[in-house]
């Protein structure tokens, strides 16, 4: 009760501060806006201070900065290493967003019908990140906190986070601890507790195709020349058979199979396939022959294609035969594969 009423007591400044956090636009992807992202880390660092942290200091990496903060209480209880990232996704393509990504905005919608914020980052990582930041605010300010509590935050999640392990690597006894706590993941429901144990690995990778050494008008080169387009496209939808599996060789070779016995424990879980098509919209799911949504997304490994492009992309007709085309393309890897 005394939770609830502290939030109750102070819900409007905790949501206009995660607002103004939201309001950076912290683009790990793009140089354009490593300003912001510098001025992220900074405005972290100042609510890790105000929060109760003892100790806060922004670390150098070769990258984005680490921010890093610590409430010791007594070096004798267990400590909690709490992990999270102030770095978002490119918020492109900007058509398709109801309201501005970097201008927060708290609607009610079917699946929220008390309100949520929407906004870049609201859900992956600031929101979950300041959670925190805000829990151990609570717990100081009434002289609860059980354990110490230690704090990591990285700029360069959504990137790869390029510089995470070379910061590990060099600061072991700072970052000593007996659990590390992470929230930047999913729930199964508003109503259903759950806690996530493990994640896929990411490798990511741009292709590139070239041909002629220049762009070609297709009335006199068409059906001439090789493509780079048409070929790339070629190369991509080879990459999976007609089952859905990934046709690069070796690809499978290491990876664990899940006993029946562990997946008939996955399918304890709740989960309605009708709900999450209604969720996305679709008619039906899509995936790898033999194994179930909440296997496909979890426990298989994937490749997918992020982005395509070449030739002309402009308003109206320009009949030209590139010569380059391009593709980002990740893949989820599960345990036993080491890319």
């Amino acid at each position: 009760e005394n939770i609830k009423s502290y939030v109750q007591q102070h819900k409007d400044r905790f949501i206009n501060e995660l607002i103004e956090l939201l309001k950076i636009p912290s683009v790990s992807a793009d140089t354009a806006y490593s300003q912001d992202v510098i001025d992220t880390a900074e405005a972290v660092k100042e609510s890790l201070s105000k929060a109760g942290c003892d100790f806060v200091e922004t670390c150098d990496t070769p990258g984005y900065p680490i921010i890093y903060g610590e409430k010791i209480i007594d070096p004798n209880l267990p400590t909690v290493l709490v992990y999270g990232h102030y770095d978002v996704q490119p918020p492109d393509p900007l058509e398709l967003w109801t309201s501005p990504p970097f201008e927060p905005v708290i609607k009610t919608t079917e699946i929220h019908p008390e309100g949520a914020i929407f906004a870049r980052g609201a859900c992956d990582d600031k929101g979950q990140m300041y959670m925190h930041v805000k829990a151990l605010e609570y717990m100081v300010q009434n002289n609860v906190l059980p354990c110490n509590v230690k704090f990591m935050i990285e700029g360069e999640e959504e990137v790869g986070s390029a510089s995470l392990a070379w910061f590990v690597e060099r600061n072991q006894e700072k970052l000593k601890n007996d659990v590390i706590l992470i929230s930047d993941t999913g729930m199964i429901s508003n109503q259903q507790p759950s806690i996530t144990t493990g994640l896929r690995g990411l490798s990511y990778v741009e292709v590139e195709v070239t041909g002629p050494n220049r762009d070609l008008h297709s009335g006199l080169y068409g059906g001439a020349v090789a493509n780079p387009i048409n070929i790339l496209a070629k190369m991509i939808a080879a990459l999976h058979d007609e089952d859905n599996h990934i046709t690069i060789p070796g690809f499978y070779d290491k990876v664990q199979e899940l006993s029946l016995e562990e997946r008939a424990e996955m399918a304890k879980a709740p989960f309605s396939l009708e709900k999450y098509k209604k969720a996305l919209n679709l008619n039906d799911v899509y995936g790898e022959k033999g194994y179930v949504t909440n296997e496909r997304n979890s426990i298989r490994p994937t490749l997918d294609v992020n982005g395509i492009w070449g030739g002309y992309t402009g308003e109206g007709a320009k009949t030209v035969i590139a010569s380059k085309a391009f593709a980002k393309i990740s893949m989820r890897l599960v345990p036993g594969q080491d890319w």
